[in-house]
């Protein structure tokens, strides 16, 4: 073989390799997992706004392909720990560090809920909803920049996990079903570690409890509603039960005229049976004067 020969041998085992590296690559468990849950992954895009290939993406990676000992004695796919707000059932194992408190689950579509409501009403992740559904290198490293994970690498390890298996075509938009009226979804704040959105003109509440996936019935009973009731626009609308006291930095409050009680409870997060105990007043105090002191814890 002469050297010319050699060298196109070399110059042709050089350029196929890559090819064959990146087809053995491919991990079969990770084919399986995307057949198996791209189509939940989809329907919490077109839910919560979320790409498809990122919740994919993340599950794959957080879970192992569901493989991994977390998803497998509790459901919990994207590593979510318990935090102050978590009432449900739970787990230990160490993570970043010994027994860490994780969340566990019946079923792994309530980890794929979770996951997206974790996302859409944690305000430290507020910004990610500017970005474009498609935009899923920004969403990347829009979470790891929002503290998702300690990892350095983690919005890389995303990035080149939607790459190598073409996850971004989930994000296309034949896979989104959403109206334009569906798209200018409200932002979700928090009061007295609760989670509420301000009610723009023309809200009902049948249009907020479509949007948060909440019955009407609860967003009445968390807010101290009447059946019928019309939101107003700036109409404080909690997300979840008020709290029984205020927070700690607000002791007491002076009424102010136009107050109501409800409309303090609402502007404190306190449910409103609590503030009339608290206050030792009846219904018939609805509306106290201003300059009224009022208990708040």
């Amino acid at each position: 073989m002469n050297k010319i020969s050699i060298l196109l041998s070399f110059i042709f085992i050089y350029l196929i390799l890559p090819l064959s590296v990146f087809s053995q690559s491919r991990n079969r468990n990770y084919e399986e997992y995307i057949t198996q849950y791209k189509s939940l992954a989809i329907e919490q895009m077109n839910r919560y706004k979320i790409p498809a290939s990122i919740t994919l993406a993340q599950g794959l990676l957080e879970s192992g392909a569901g493989k991994s000992g977390l998803s497998v004695k509790s459901n919990n796919h994207f590593g979510i720990k318990c935090g102050g707000d978590w009432d449900g059932r739970s787990v230990s194992q160490t993570d970043d560090a010994p027994n860490e408190c994780f969340r566990a689950y019946s079923h792994v579509r309530e980890s794929y809920e979770d996951h997206s409501k974790f996302l859409r009403f944690k305000p430290r992740y507020s910004a990610l909803f500017q970005l474009n559904i498609t935009d899923y290198k920004g969403w990347a490293h829009g979470l790891k920049k929002a503290g998702y994970a300690t990892d350095p690498q983690y919005a890389y390890r995303l990035i080149n996990i939607i790459e190598l298996y073409g996850l971004d075509k989930y994000d296309t938009k034949s896979e989104i079903k959403w109206t334009k009226k569906n798209i200018e979804t409200h932002q979700p704040y928090i009061s007295n570690d609760l989670l509420y959105i301000v009610a723009r003109s023309g809200d009902t509440l049948k249009k907020i409890s479509e949007e948060f996936d909440i019955s009407e019935r609860k967003l009445r009973k968390y807010n101290d509603l009447y059946k019928g009731y019309v939101p107003s626009e700036g109409d404080i609308i909690y997300l979840e039960k008020k709290n029984s006291r205020a927070s700690k930095d607000n002791i007491v409050y002076v009424v102010r005229g136009g107050d109501s009680m409800h409309s303090i409870s609402q502007r404190f997060g306190i449910k409103l049976k609590n503030l009339y105990k608290l206050n030792k007043m009846s219904e018939d105090d609805a509306t106290p004067a201003a300059g009224t002191i009022i208990r708040m814890r």
